[in-house]
Parts: structure tokens; sequence; C-alpha cells
């Protein structure tokens, strides 16, 4: 099979991988079709995968970038409201209407502030308790440090992933 057949397959392959609507069973299908040695299908796994990655890291900052876009366009919105609302509380203008809107200041529900600090002084019905977790940092390196206590409790296991370089 030639470098120019084996780029199509590869090309067919990375659009099979892409679809979220592919069937497993095709693509690994597909994958077995592709002849050529396993150096040859590393490769081609290993283009599949970087461009996965770089449409992924695309993904992301796209995300990012609309997120921050999302956060900018909230806080336009609350100075505009907390402007607007400042304005009608200073004429004393504090509810009318518009041919479009109508505006109102209103009194929200009442809410409880905490005024203590010290949450020792806070009686304990009115603290919220998390769940425990495992610090697993912790455990590994105490048993790395042979802590005996921690042995009985967890075992170290170190798994194994694909390196591409």
């Amino acid at each position: 099979m030639t470098l120019y057949e084996l780029t199509n397959d590869y090309t067919e392959l990375l659009l099979m991988a892409e679809d979220p609507d592919t069937d497993p069973q095709a693509f690994a299908d597909t994958l077995k079709g592709i002849e050529g040695a396993i150096e040859d299908k590393a490769d081609g796994y290993a283009m599949v995968i970087r461009q996965i990655m770089a449409d992924v890291a695309g993904l992301k900052a796209e995300i990012d970038r609309l997120t921050a876009r999302k956060r900018a366009g909230e806080n336009s919105i609350e100075r505009m409201k907390e402007t607007l609302q400042y304005s009608m509380k200073a004429t004393g203008k504090t509810k009318f209407k518009t041919q479009l809107f109508s505006f109102g200041i209103q009194k929200n529900p009442e809410a409880a502030v905490v005024d203590e600090t010290d949450l020792s002084k806070i009686p304990e019905r009115f603290l919220v308790r998390k769940e425990p977790t495992v610090n697993r940092k912790a455990l590994k390196d105490a048993i790395k440090a042979g802590d005996e206590e921690a042995a009985k409790i967890a075992h170290l296991e170190q798994g194994e992933s694909l390196r591409i370089r």
C-alpha cells in the first residue's frame, strides 16, 4: 500500500474518530482493513491523536473565550442594573412604566447574615459538615515512607499509559 493510500485511509479514520455517531466496531474494522506494518498503523494513530488533541485544544480555547465573554456580559448587566437602581432611588422614582417595560424596586426575601466569624461559637445545628474524603497523596506518601497503618488500608498500584513524542 502506498503512502498516498495510507494517508487517504487515515483521513477516513480521522473523520470516523471525530464523528460521535461512528460505530466503534466500524471504526475497529476500518482500522483492521488498513494494511501496513504496526509502525505505520502506530504513526496513523499518532496522526489522528494529534489532530484530535489540536481540535480539543481549539475547543478549550473557544470555551475559555466564550466563558470570558459571558462573564463580561453578566458583569455589564449587573453594573447597569445597579446604576439604574441607584438612579431610581436617588430620584425617588422607584416604580414606573414606559411603553416597553415596567420598572420597580422591590424587597428581596430576608436572608441570614452571619456576624460571628469564629465557627466554634456557632451552635452545631447551624453548621453544615462535609463528608470526609481520602487524601490520596498523603496516603501514598505514608505508604512510601513505610507507615504500617497506611499499608493496612491501602496499597500502591502503578498503571501504564502510552506516550507519543
